[in-house]
């Protein structure tokens, strides 16, 4: 899987592209339909299937400090779209020249001139160029001029009958409640925060019984709310085994995000209790997904209360993280 980050890395050659164009934060269930889509034009026309996102979210270039969190950073993004399928990314260079190019010049310059696109797929609420100004309508007239299929997809509900549609926003609405099960089910996979392994005040190991690997999460992730959350732990990179740890293999985790009031701390911090596995992880990049919501951030009378309820903690997670599904690493839903 190719990722491009300028106009000038875009090598389509003579195939041209079947294009999926979107934000595509979350790669959600209604990404993954759009993708799959792009996928199987690009398998029936004989071209290469791309994915076209953007390398800086556009609310961030049009009003600095009002984008969302993000819930995927790019590089995930694009490991995601090559698992479904897409043979190339190309992420927009988003700046204010681009956003300042009329719907049918940033259909021109971009699916025609570089992409020589064959066919174009989009959900339902895609807007684009000048003050947003292009439909998903528009889209459709462009292309229909220029002699490239277009498919505009419905928005995927949340559930069979359901209003409420599977979204992005939604995904971060359901984080902020705690709801990590909820978004796991319109994510297609358990939420995940990624980061280096930094060392912390030391307590866990060494005067609870517990270590944790205290993540230095990337800062624009989006953490679910402060709690005790049951999810998996796993190292990226490819450095040597850690331990009794190997890289890239889920392990079980008791996660917890927040403040730890007990002890009057004030950072915030993402730890993770890896159930019976140990290893040196320091300065190792690794990931937690949060599969189910535990408990609240609480403050305990002292220490004994504390580890009373961290076994509890600990028991639950291995309870809820034993209903998962073993390719998607998320419960059935309920």
């Amino acid at each position: 899987m190719q990722l491009w980050r300028d106009f000038r890395d875009i090598d389509t050659g003579a195939r041209g592209a079947s294009v999926a164009i979107g934000v595509f934060d979350g790669i959600h269930r209604g990404h993954q339909l759009l993708l799959a889509r792009a996928v199987a034009d690009a398998a029936r026309l004989g071209t290469m299937s791309v994915m076209v996102t953007f390398s800086t979210h556009p609310v961030e270039v049009i009003k600095p400090g009002a984008a969302p969190e993000v819930l995927t950073p790019l590089e995930r993004r694009a490991e995601l779209a090559g698992e479904y399928g897409i043979d190339a990314v190309f992420a927009i260079p988003f700046d204010r020249e681009i956003a300042s190019w009329s719907p049918e010049e940033f259909f021109d310059r971009l699916l025609v001139d570089r992409l020589h696109a064959t066919s174009v797929v989009v959900g339902s609420n895609f807007t684009f160029g000048f003050k947003a100004a292009g439909t998903a309508e528009t889209l459709r007239e462009l292309a229909a001029a220029r002699g490239i299929e277009c498919h505009v997809a419905d928005l995927l509900p949340s559930a069979p009958g359901e209003a409420d549609v599977v979204s992005s926003t939604a995904v971060r609405k359901a984080l902020g409640r705690g709801e990590v099960g909820a978004a796991a089910q319109m994510l297609g996979r358990p939420h995940r925060v990624t980061g280096e392994v930094i060392h912390g005040l030391g307590r866990g190991g060494k005067e609870l019984g517990y270590p944790t690997a205290n993540l230095a999460a990337d800062m624009v992730e989006c953490v679910p709310v402060d709690g005790v959350y049951a999810g998996w732990f796993t190292i990226c990179d490819d450095g040597p085994a850690a331990g009794t740890m190997s890289t890239h293999t889920r392990y079980p985790a008791a996660i917890s995000v927040g403040t730890n009031p007990t002890f009057d701390d004030v950072d915030r911090t993402v730890e993770a209790f890896v159930l019976d596995e140990s290893g040196d992880l320091y300065g190792r990049r690794a990931a937690v997904e949060f599969v189910g919501y535990v408990r609240g951030m609480e403050k305990f009378s002292g220490v004994d209360e504390l580890l009373e309820a961290m076994a509890r903690d600990v028991r639950t997670t291995r309870e809820l993280l034993g209903t998962c599904h073993e390719e998607t690493g998320i419960p059935p839903a309920s």
